[in-house]
């Protein structure tokens, strides 16, 4: 059975006791801690009392172990040595930064741009939580969120605008061998079309009835659908533009349309943010803005 912590004997006292094993001397263990070497001899004599039995032979010039304090000695030695190595491992590690984003986000804006942010930042580590949904910050330990949201927001947060949502009708140009491009947005509809969870192709093309193809709960499965050939999805200009550029895939449509809400960066409002946190947000500001609004 573990014994409780609280019958554990004072870390002060442990600590006087594991510098004089090692000393054999109250004065020298004094020296090394800093203190007198009554409070030593005052604190080695509370825990032998605290576990009723004694710890040293004191002699006249100095002192031995006892067998049963040589064998407490060593479990006391290796449990400060395993204090010391955790406390190194931590002040080891990076500064650690929590980004909350969509999925979608995530895979098209920020994985890319991973290795460009971990040059600008050698020191930080980015934890990337990718998720739908919206991140408590303090009960999720989140530092900076990426969300659809509308202005205004709550006094204790600061957000700022990075794009505003312009769909386009995109595939890949396997799909699209043969046909004629731009398509009018009336022929769209004779493609074989990919809905994501927002589905916004009924206006879109300015319908209210149900359109066939295949549905995903996730924009960024729509698209790697679409780049796989299997049909036309609609997404946010911003996701999809490295694509086109690349020519992995093709607008389809001139047909686009504006719809909200907007993606914004956002974050708790503090009076000075953590080095490692600002240094994130002021990345994410200049990297992934496509907008000159100001902050909210």
């Amino acid at each position: 059975m573990t014994p409780s912590r609280r019958k554990l004997p004072p870390l002060n006292a442990l600590r006087a006791f594991e510098v004089s094993g090692r000393r054999l001397n109250f004065r020298a263990a004094a020296e090394e801690l800093g203190v007198t070497q009554g409070a030593v001899a005052q604190q080695v004599r509370a825990l032998e009392e605290h576990l009723g039995q004694a710890l040293f032979q004191r002699l006249p010039r100095g002192l031995a172990l006892t067998p049963q304090g040589a064998a407490y000695l060593t479990d006391v030695t290796r449990a400060f040595d395993t204090l010391g190595d955790a406390t190194g491992r931590l002040l080891e590690r990076p500064d650690t930064v929590t980004i909350s984003v969509t999925p979608t986000f995530a895979a098209k804006l920020l994985i890319p741009r991973l290795a460009e942010l971990n040059a600008a930042l050698p020191g930080v580590e980015l934890r990337t939580v990718a998720t739908e949904a919206l991140s408590d910050f303090d009960r999720d330990q989140v530092d900076i969120a990426v969300r659809q949201a509308r202005p205004p927001f709550p006094s204790g947060l600061e957000a700022r605008l990075l794009f505003r949502q312009e769909l386009v009708a995109v595939a890949s140009p396997h799909l699209l061998k043969g046909l004629p491009l731009p398509i009018a947005t009336e022929r769209l509809g004779e493609l074989p079309l990919l809905h994501d969870a927002h589905d916004h192709w009924p206006m879109f093309l300015g319908t209210s009835g149900k359109l066939p193809g295949a549905v995903f709960n996730q924009t960024t499965l729509a698209l790697d659908a679409a780049l796989a050939g299997q049909g036309v999805a609609l997404a946010c200009r911003a996701f999809v533009q490295a694509d086109m550029e690349a020519g992995h895939l093709v607008q389809v449509s001139e047909t686009t349309a504006s719809v909200e809400p907007d993606y914004f960066l956002v974050r708790k409002r503090t009076a000075a943010s953590p080095g490692a946190v600002a240094a994130v947000w002021d990345w994410c500001v200049t990297r992934l803005s496509l907008s000159a609004d100001s902050q909210y």
